[in-house]
């Protein structure tokens, strides 16, 4: 199981790597000390399982999970505070574990995360320039954090130079454009339908013509999303056979 330590104090990493040590289908690809270094680790390795201090040089975890594109599939939050434990669920962690790590306790968040990733294939697959449907995000608004399934996201709407980001019962306000968006969600699952929205193919209950050769579509749950004129000839050879 791949894995990443972000982790400021070396003392606090060493003592990470001599406790994973006990588990060999653990492969610690990388350590960070800081938020910089954990993205630009984590964009390269995409690991399966991420050990994550809350409390790191200059920001936090929950920030640094906040500015990635895509989340690793388990994610275990290890910090000396145990106030942080019920934020840690709120946003769906894997697992908590307070320091000093106990052997036990790692031992216990790592069954959890084999479970999760599952088996992993004997040769890495080609990484795509796309996340996918099965992709997990962080996505924070103030102090409501979630993980999110790409394929759980009905609608994303443009708000100025944010993001509106509609899912179950939620609709958190993300600051990054439209555009980024679309050029990171998945071609099959997301289309853009206007200048203002990108939706979730699957959401599509119905098809109706509409003025100027544009599209009506009713969606789950009842509401009505317009495909422009422009968008709807794309649309039409999307969906085709």
């Amino acid at each position: 199981m791949t894995t990443v330590l972000v982790e400021d104090e070396p003392l606090a990493r060493q003592e990470l790597r001599y406790l994973l040590a006990a588990h060999p289908d653990v492969q610690v690809l990388g350590e960070a000390a800081d938020a910089d270094q954990a993205r630009t680790l984590l964009t390269q390795c995409r690991p399966q399982l991420l050990l994550l201090d809350i409390a790191l040089p200059g920001t936090t975890g929950f920030d640094l999970l906040e500015s990635l594109d895509e989340v690793p599939p388990a994610v275990v939050f290890v910090t000396a505070y145990n106030h942080f434990a019920t934020r840690a669920f709120d946003v769906s962690a894997l697992d908590y574990l307070l320091k000093p790590v106990h052997p036990a306790r790692l031992a216990q968040a790592l069954t959890r995360a084999r479970q999760l990733v599952g088996p992993q294939p004997t040769e890495p697959a080609a990484r795509p320039v796309r996340l996918q449907a099965h992709s997990q995000v962080f996505l924070k608004e103030g102090d409501h954090c979630h993980f999110v399934r790409l394929a759980d996201i009905r609608l994303l709407e443009a708000e100025g130079n944010y993001v509106r980001v509609h899912f179950g019962q939620q609709a958190l306000l993300l600051h990054k454009s439209l555009q980024h968006m679309e050029e990171r969600l998945p071609a099959d699952l997301f289309f853009r339908v206007n200048r203002q929205q990108i939706l979730n193919l699957t959401t599509i209950e119905k098809v109706h013509a509409y003025f100027k050769g544009g599209l009506l579509l009713e969606v789950q749950g009842g509401h009505r999303i317009t495909v422009s004129t422009r968008q709807a000839v794309r649309f039409k050879e999307t969906l085709s056979l």
